[in-house]
């Protein structure tokens, strides 16, 4: 059975997740079809590449992957396949990849070239449907593409670090559903800079000089319950991606707040850290 996941910025209110569905039904038989989020904001790319990055590697191989957030066809915005490790990434050359492989090397990507073979202008979506039915009767990429070597690459939402090396200014990328922050700066990059050094994290009027292994950590079992501080502290992890977060401990934003509605912070704010 075929296994193609949805990673959109389409929403729910609209025909356009339903319509997508539709064309992999008609184009293809015994399909599983997996929502990974229709919920990234419009045009999101930072954010679209954070979830699908999250996701893909629980899928077996095999599994293609279809990510239409930005997916006009333009000069500037051509269509692409990947194969990385047998999975399969349809969507188009718009950067969003740049984040998803940030550390990875595909193993193959080609330019789709399928658009002239229609005597119609085929929608993005009509032509994903047409690439991942043909990956998944085993086609090799390079019959609906031509091969490339690189995909773009979104160098603005990488994280900066002085000429001292004593500073890393970083920015948010992500608010999940529970309101915690997620930056762009890497445990990788963080140990690198730090050199075991003592910090200061800085995010808007919030300060942070530890950082913690997981959210129980945070609180100190050790005393009874009624002496801890567990609703409502603030702390700093690295998730299970590897970024840095910025959360608040059972935080629900709905009620009693959020790391972001309570620090103040959004995408593209400025999150950095002092040696």
């Amino acid at each position: 059975m075929a296994i193609i996941t949805l990673t959109t910025d389409y929403g729910n209110k609209d025909y356009s997740v339903s319509s997508l569905k539709a064309k992999l039904i008609s184009e293809i038989d015994n399909i599983n079809i997996v929502d990974i989020t229709h919920d990234i904001s419009p045009f999101n790319l930072a954010e679209a590449g954070y979830v699908l990055e999250g996701a893909f590697s629980d899928f077996p191989k095999g599994t293609i992957h279809i990510l239409s957030v930005d997916s006009e066809l333009t000069p500037e915005n051509k269509h692409i396949a990947i194969m990385y490790e047998g999975s399969f990434f349809i969507g188009a050359d718009n950067g969003v990849f740049s984040l998803i492989f940030r550390d990875k090397k595909p193993n193959q990507i080609v330019e789709i070239n399928l658009h002239s073979n229609y005597n119609y202008d085929i929608s993005a979506d009509e032509l994903f449907v047409k690439v991942a039915s043909h990956i998944n009767r085993s086609g090799p990429l390079n019959v609906v593409g031509s091969e490339i070597k690189t995909i773009k690459e979104i160098t603005n939402l990488r994280p900066v670090i002085n000429k001292e090396m004593n500073q890393i200014l970083g920015s948010v990328i992500y608010i999940d559903n529970y309101g915690n922050v997620i930056t762009n700066i890497t445990e990788k990059l963080f140990k690198e800079i730090s050199k075991t050094r003592p910090f200061t994290i800085n995010a808007r009027n919030v300060k942070f000089s530890k950082i913690h292994k997981n959210y129980s950590d945070a609180i100190d079992f050790s005393l009874e319950k009624k002496d801890r501080e567990e609703d409502g502290k603030k702390f700093a992890l690295f998730n299970n991606l590897g970024y840095l977060q910025l959360s608040i401990y059972r935080s629900n934003p709905q009620t009693v707040g959020s790391a972001s509605t309570l620090f103040g912070l959004n995408y593209r704010d400025v999150v950095s850290v002092y040696f």
